[in-house]
């Protein structure tokens, strides 16, 4: 049985920002620059990396995030009824044993959520005229709006039932999914921090206190995820990564997949797993025993965080490992997490990041031919 995918070497989606980019950004928010201004900037540098990442063997290909700040406030915030009203205060851990304290935007529903207008569709367009492999798009899941501030999040005068919200941010969903797919877009990937923050028994406590169910939530958000990929064409990759969080070489969650697996494998429709497996944090590969025929995981066994270099036999140790519980055939390769989850990236350079892409086309070469 193959994969969907168009190759078992994939990645997440983000890209460190180049300085060309990231003094843009700034000159915009100074009011130095127009916004047409800092997209022809963003537009040279996307287009140079849609060539690197060709020259790095990759066949799945995307914008980096370069027009992003957080990889999900700026799609939500341009969906109708949506507002970002601080962010929940959390120490984000790493390597160096100093906790990096980072408050990620919480989404607050203020209105009826609507798609009032196609918010990657330019993007995508921009991006699938400057590659000839397959053009992918990352966004947000529709769980970022519900997890980060729960029932307090979301007015009672606007949606009396909670059915209401997950209908509507469903339809809103749709809408972007058939503008894409319309383009001709053939991969779209949803990011989603919150099936892997409830692996976590600190964040399922901190999420049962914002009246949260911790055990019935990830069977409601693989309904939502369902409902708003439902009008997607039936030779599109759909994709989930979850993501424990990711800020300057810095995580917000830890746990296996034990507690969501067997409700993520078997109840959300969708081609491809994500999942990062890159240190001990991430747990063991006994939840990948729930995977059905037909989908496939990508290991991120390739981290993102630290910019040391993984060997090919550890690589290839792992994978074996991971065979033991789910088919080979439907395994597949990446680094762990995006490189820039945030307009800050983590720290590692530009050599560092291009080295792990291509350990993970060379590796995935090696193993799947």
């Amino acid at each position: 049985m193959t994969t969907k995918l168009p190759s078992r070497a994939d990645h997440v989606g983000s890209f460190l920002r180049p300085k060309s980019v990231i003094d843009a950004r700034e000159a915009r928010a100074a009011g130095r620059i127009s916004a047409e201004e800092l997209r022809a900037i963003e537009d040279a540098a996307i287009a140079e990396l849609t060539t690197w990442q060709e020259g790095l063997g990759l066949k799945a290909i995307t914008d980096g995030e370069f027009r992003r700040y957080f990889f999900h406030t700026d799609f939500l915030l341009q969906l109708t009824g949506v507002e970002e009203h601080g962010g929940i205060a959390k120490a984000f851990k790493n390597d160096t044993g100093k906790d990096v304290h980072f408050a990620p935007p919480k989404m607050v529903v203020v209105g009826k959520v609507e798609h009032e207008k196609p918010i990657q569709l330019r993007d995508y367009d921009f991006l699938a005229a400057h590659t000839k492999q397959t053009a992918k798009v990352a966004i947000p899941s529709p769980t970022m709006l519900h997890f980060r501030a729960g029932r307090a999040g979301i007015p009672e005068d606007v949606y009396p039932t909670m059915d209401g919200f997950y209908a509507d941010i469903a339809a809103a969903y749709r809408d972007e999914v058939d503008s894409l797919a319309a383009a001709g877009c053939r991969y779209i990937q949803m990011d989603d921090t919150n099936l892997a923050y409830l692996c976590d028994d600190t964040h399922r406590a901190d999420a049962l206190a914002r009246g949260v169910d911790p055990d019935d939530t990830p069977r409601q958000y693989a309904k939502l995820i369902n409902e708003s990929f439902a009008s997607a064409p039936a030779d599109m990759i759909k994709a989930v990564h979850l993501c424990r969080g990711n800020f300057r070489s810095s995580w917000a969650a830890e746990g296996g997949y034990e507690p969501v697996a067997e409700i993520m494998f078997n109840e959300l429709d969708i081609d491809a797993f994500f999942l990062e497996y890159d240190d001990p944090r991430s747990g063991d590969f006994a939840p990948l025993r729930f995977l059905p025929k037909g989908k496939t995981v990508v290991l991120g066994l390739i981290t993102t965080k630290l910019g040391e270099l993984e060997t090919k036999d550890d690589i290839k140790r792992r994978i074996d490992e991971a065979a033991k519980f789910a088919p080979i055939e439907q395994l597949a390769l990446s680094p762990q997490c995006g490189f820039a989850s945030t307009v800050h990236g983590n720290d590692i350079s530009v050599e560092q990041q291009a080295a792990k892409i291509r350990l993970t086309v060379e590796v995935a070469e090696e193993v799947w031919g």
